[in-house]
């Protein structure tokens, strides 16, 4: 690929550009506020402004309700000679498409499942999709350059292809980002009345329930909102399971329950629970890889410029390999824990080479530790 525009200069299409410089490409960054584009062009990622010349892609990094008018603008002024997105929804994107009459012979619905809760180009990383699935949703008219031009772009921006349908993968995301999404947000919603005394004792695990709420509300309201059908359903089986544990609970909590009633509560909350847990086992740490259950040595790190560096450093110099990192900063007491994560046949060795050069090694943690 010789050459790209890229439409809309946030993370994700900031990281593309990034991506495609990295292996050499032309890029022209375009974006209706002028201060994202001149920040990732001052990041590198390609030059301000449309190109003079037709080029090889045009990426539409927009909002799913932005994408079809973005695309038929591009379209009649004959930017490129293939389109995709990056948008989280297709099938709405595409029918917007189609009736506002675009060429969908050029176009491949594109969607990379990376990112982060916060946005902006400042946040890009050339790296940000190394690994991961990009999912490709060509139309039944879509041309066969079209697609081709589409898979050197993930393959450039170091993902794996996943061809679907856009109704597929539309509810597919529905159950495995946007109502999760929405469900963090809801749950961190119910602490804003909390008093602070009360939020004090939250832990590291209200915090990762709840990361996701701190995404973008607005972006996040139009990917809901094009994609509201299958979340809306997504949603109501979500809230029958909600419904069967306060029943279980409440039949648990009523002092006038008979014992068979109770034995009952308590039944069916413990398979909500197991099903829980077996769902949560499923998910990959990476790609196409089943979590591994790795234990860790936890050790106590100081909050100081590059120890976190140094103890990384640290193990690398001990010839151990670090399967995962897990970091519980405490800004009270200017410190923080790190659980590093290991192999079983180095993790006591581990240990005992970061004692020998006087770290806090506070403990091993099982597979199952929480």
């Amino acid at each position: 690929m010789r050459s790209a525009a890229i439409v809309g200069t946030g993370l994700i299409g900031t990281s593309v550009a990034l991506a495609l410089r990295a292996g050499g490409t032309v890029t022209h960054l375009i974006d209706t506020d002028p201060r994202a584009a001149r920040t990732a062009e001052a990041l590198g990622a390609g030059t301000t402004g449309m190109p003079r010349e037709v080029v090889d892609l045009a990426v539409v990094a927009v909002p799913p309700t932005q994408v079809a008018p973005v695309l038929a603008s591009l379209q009649v002024q004959g930017v490129a000679r293939f389109y995709t997105d990056v948008a989280g929804v297709k099938s709405l994107p595409r029918r917007e498409a189609e009736a506002l009459g675009c060429d969908l012979t050029s176009v491949v619905g594109g969607h990379p499942l990376a990112g982060g809760e916060r946005s902006g180009p400042l946040t890009a990383r050339a790296d940000l999709f190394e690994g991961r699935p990009w999912v490709l949703v060509p139309s039944e008219t879509t041309s066969t350059q079209a697609l081709n031009c589409a898979l050197e772009l993930v393959a450039l921006c170091g993902a794996t292809s996943v061809l679907l349908d856009a109704e597929t993968h539309d509810r597919a995301m529905a159950l495995v980002s946007h109502t999760p999404h929405l469900l963090c947000s809801l749950a961190a919603a119910r602490l804003s009345d909390l008093d602070e005394s009360v939020l004090r004792l939250a832990g590291p695990g209200l915090r990762e329930i709840t990361r996701t709420a701190d995404g973008n509300p607005a972006l996040w309201a139009d990917v809901l909102a094009a994609n509201a059908g299958p979340v809306a359903a997504a949603l109501d089986a979500f809230a029958t399971d909600v419904r069967e544990a306060a029943d279980a609970l409440r039949a648990l909590a009523d002092d006038n329950g008979q014992g068979s009633e109770r034995t009952r509560g308590g039944d069916r909350l413990s398979l909500s629970l197991q099903k829980g847990a077996d769902g949560r086992s499923g998910i990959p740490s990476r790609y196409g890889v089943p979590e591994p259950a790795f234990p860790a040595v936890e050790v106590a790190v100081g909050d100081a410029p590059g120890e976190l560096a140094r103890l990384l450093g640290d193990v690398a110099a001990v010839g151990c390999n670090i399967e995962d990192v897990d970091i519980e900063h405490s800004t009270e007491r200017r410190a923080g824990r790190v659980r590093v994560f290991v192999v079983r046949d180095r993790l006591y060795d581990l240990a005992a080479e970061l004692r020998s050069r006087n770290w806090d090694v506070q403990g091993l943690l099982s597979p199952a530790a929480p």
